[in-house]
């Protein structure tokens, strides 16, 4: 399946299945408004979990509206429940070196200007009761600086959402200080939700934060992700039993499934493989791949699957780079997985990886890049099937991310539940 392309123009309101008023309209009484600005500067992954949380929490209050703010086309890809709206900015990517490019600016700094304005403009149209900020307290080059002024002085509460885990501690580290990261978290923000487990990964720990700074840390758990349980008109692309491998967006993805299909070209005797590229794939790199699974009867390649829940719920297990989302559906769905941390340029993958298969919740395979081992794969691949499922390791509250979230959003905003709040652990 090839992503939706439809036009959605920058500064355009995205709507679920029924349309909404628009932003500056008068606002219903007693309605509650969250806005979360989605750091969307390489692959799916800040989408997939802010679009999560959204969900997950309009379920659970239901006078609440949700607006995201994205620089990625491909939300529109996406189902949305009618109270979650997304407003589209100009996109940025960030490349390999570090720096930024904007997608349809020759200048960056135009981009980070034009982005900086319509997060201000949207903020003060929609009148958030929170804001919620992924991953980057300023934003990217600091573009959500204005809005934070804007809403602390009206004394609008301020969330900061980090992973698990974002690098190693010491790059970690330099990077914030860089970013003037910590003396923001200080002026600015009520709390920072870790989505992970204290006992598992501590991300913050090292950095140099003051006291009134390590007091607003909250660990929430990981997110539970449920299957989507309406019919589908499609069917399953392979049927079952099936490995399912997945790069997440896959703009970094193509070591991992040639090493896969390396495999596959060398044993006869694996299971199925549906491999989904993801959308951001080289194209090139998608031709090669797809034109080496064609020689392979047991071996299917999709470009992208915005319903990524349905296929881990079918498949048997897992292959991936153990990006956080993928991660969450893996513990989620209970399935034996196989992971291929990069370790470029970042080492979040790899530690994430580390760190879970120590607690015996997945099995690592660290990538040789140079040369990789088709037998190694093939002998993993084998493997993996009979491989012990994540639930045979008790850990509890693994899964109430959404709980503490729903609880969080709570305390901060005055909300009240329509019903007990329930914890996946329950």
């Amino acid at each position: 399946m090839a992503p939706d392309t439809r036009a959605l123009d920058v500064g355009a309101l995205g709507t679920g299945p029924r349309p909404r008023p628009p932003l500056g309209a008068l606002r219903p009484r007693g309605v509650t408004r969250l806005l979360i600005y989605s750091h969307d500067s390489f692959g799916l992954g800040h989408l997939r979990r802010c679009r999560s949380i959204a969900q997950n929490l309009v379920q659970t209050y239901p006078d609440l509206e949700v607006l995201i703010l994205s620089g990625l086309p491909i939300i529109a890809s996406y189902a949305f429940d009618e109270r979650v709206r997304y407003r589209l900015v100009p996109g940025i990517i960030k490349l390999s070196n570090g720096d930024y490019k904007a997608l349809d600016a020759a200048d960056i700094r135009e981009a980070i200007d034009a982005r900086s304005r319509l997060i201000l403009e949207t903020a003060q149209e929609f009148q958030p009761d929170l804001f919620l900020i992924d991953k980057e307290p300023l934003g990217i080059r600091g573009e959500v600086t204005d809005t934070l002024v804007y809403l602390k002085e009206r004394g609008v509460p301020v969330v900061l959402g980090v992973r698990d885990v974002m690098d190693d501690p010491v790059a970690f580290a330099a990077e914030w200080e860089r970013k003037l990261a910590v003396p923001a978290l200080e002026d600015y923000f009520s709390e920072i939700w870790v989505y992970g487990m204290e006992r598992i990964y501590r991300p913050l720990e090292g950095l140099p934060l003051p006291a009134a700074v390590e007091q607003k840390i909250v660990y929430t758990s990981y997110l539970w992700r449920e299957e989507n349980r309406a019919p589908s008109a499609e069917p399953l692309p392979v049927d079952p039993p099936f490995l399912l491998v997945t790069p997440g967006g896959g703009g970094d993805g193509e070591g991992l499934v040639d090493w896969v299909l390396s495999a596959y070209e060398r044993a006869t005797d694996l299971l199925r493989a549906l491999i989904v590229c993801g959308p951001f794939m080289h194209a090139e790199s998608r031709r090669r791949i797809e034109a080496r699974a064609a020689r392979l009867r047991h071996v299917e390649v999709l470009t992208f699957a915005p319903d990524m829940e349905r296929l881990m719920t079918a498949a048997t297990a897992v292959v991936a780079m153990g990006g956080y989302n993928t991660f969450c559906e893996i513990l989620s769905f209970d399935k034996p997985s196989l992971i291929v941390p990069r370790t470029r340029p970042r080492l979040e993958q790899f530690i994430r990886a580390r760190e879970a298969e120590r607690q015996g919740l997945l099995r690592m395979l660290p990538h040789d890049e140079d040369n990789p081992d088709p037998q190694q794969m093939i002998d993993a691949l084998k493997a993996l099937p009979s491989q012990p499922r994540p639930s045979s390791v008790v850990i509890p509250g693994l899964l109430d991310g959404h709980s503490a979230i729903a609880h969080r959003f709570a305390a901060l905003t005055g909300l009240a539940a329509d019903a007990p709040i329930r914890a996946a652990s329950a």
